[in-house]
This record gives C-alpha cells, structure tokens and sequence, in this order.
C-alpha cells in the first residue's frame, strides 16, 4: 500500500468546514468523491488541518493510501470533477509512517481586514470600517509570543488534551489597502486565530490596552476573549513539513 500527500486550496464560503461530516457539505467529501470517481475506489482521507466553516485556505494537505496506479493526469481530472472553489495543487508520494496532521511541523495563518468598502474584497475579508491603531496591535502580537498556554482562545467543547501552543511568529501590517494579521504556530486550537484577532481588535481600543490583553490571556477564561469576526477573512496560509517524509 503506498501513501500520498495531497495538495489542495478552497475557498470556504459554500461548506461547512474541512472535514467529513454527516448531512453536510465539506471540502473533504468533496474531495473524496471526486477521487472515488477518477480511481473507481473509495479512500479514506486525513486531513492536515480542520479549518472551520466558511474559512479559506492557499494551502492544505490530505494523506491517504491507495494500492492501485494513479492516473497519470490526476491533478488536471480531479481539477475537472471538482466545484470551482476547490483545486488539486499536487499530488506527492510519501514515506509509509507520513501523517498529515501529526508530522506537520508548523502552520500559517493570515487574516485580511479592510476598512474602507470594497465589493471586490466583499466574502474575501472581513469590513471594519473604524478606526485602526496599528502600533498597538502590534504590540499586542508580540506579547503572544511570550506565552504557551492559549485556553482564553479556544472555542468550549473542544477535545483536546493540551491547550498549549508554540507561537513562532505574530505581527500585523499593511499591504496596499487591506490590513493584515499572520500568526505561525506550531498549533492552533478550535476558533483560535479568529479570537486572538476580535480580541485584539477590541481590546486596541481600550485604555491600559496591555494590561487587559495580558490579563485576558492569564485568565485562561473562553469568557474574556471575544469570538466576533467573520471566518470569511480567515486563511490557512501555509504548513510545513520534513523533507524526509517526501519520497
């Protein structure tokens, strides 16, 4: 049985997030059946990060393991039994232990605000038409990097055993008329990056800003961060992996 690692971008507005669920539409059922069709199989695929509903992503990643041979124009036919908001980028062989998910070294996410209207940003970043203090949002990214324990911005109910993240990088800036948030973690929680960025929105706007983003954060209370923005302005950049587990 060998293994596969393949490369897909989406944009999320249509589904209901990344991974398989009943009675919905995702870009994992999407994906599997047009792979059932182009391979005349089924397969099971595991994915490298869930990215929630109505979230996008220039990158993500499935593995899964199939026996037989691979057409030999998979990307260009699964592209064309696949919706128009979903592209095959690659498909890469990989060592038979490679896992998706858990040898991801890193993630990168970036988040895309505007402020003034803009009907060709309009689904694709979120509209924040107020004012915007971008050196004091930056100084609260920096102070993220300082920290590990992220329980203030997970989502409840959500099955994890640590609530412990390794932020590598975090920084907000400018890129022509749209104001961007990127965050690299080695991990991310449910609903994380979408709460580091309504809380510190909000929090950009108050008085003693640090000391209340400090606290928010040592709390470790769901309560005190806000959940607020749209997942339309959310991107899963980038993932990293070793280059080892490539064949």
């Amino acid at each position: 049985m060998s293994r596969y690692f393949l490369e897909v971008s989406y944009m999320g507005t249509s589904y209901s997030g990344f991974q398989a669920q009943k009675n919905a539409n995702t870009i994992q059922s999407e994906v599997e059946k047009a792979f059932e069709i182009l391979q005349k199989e089924r397969v099971a695929m595991v994915g490298s990060s869930r990215t929630d509903a109505g979230v996008h992503a220039i990158q993500n990643f499935f593995h899964f393991d199939f026996d037989e041979n691979i057409d030999p124009h998979f990307v260009y036919k699964m592209n064309a039994l696949l919706p128009a908001d979903i592209a095959v980028k690659n498909i890469l062989p990989v060592s038979d232990t490679a896992h998706a998910r858990f040898n991801a070294i890193n993630r990168e996410y970036k988040y895309y605000i505007y402020r003034f209207k803009n009907p060709f940003l309009d689904s694709r970043a979120y509209y924040y038409p107020y004012k915007l203090d971008v050196e004091k949002l930056s100084q609260l990214s920096e102070l993220l990097i300082n920290y590990s324990d992220f329980s203030s911005f997970s989502k409840r109910k959500t099955q994890v055993k640590t609530f412990n993240c390794d932020i590598m990088e975090s920084e907000w800036y400018w890129q022509d008329e749209v104001l961007i948030y990127r965050v690299r973690a080695n991990r991310f929680l449910r609903g994380m990056v979408r709460a580091l960025v309504a809380t510190m929105l909000w929090t950009s706007r108050e008085e003693q800003e640090l000391q209340v983003f400090k606290s928010i954060i040592e709390m470790k209370d769901q309560s005190r961060a806000k959940f607020s923005v749209p997942a339309h302005g959310l991107y899963l950049e980038h993932i990293s992996f070793p280059k080892d587990i490539f064949k």
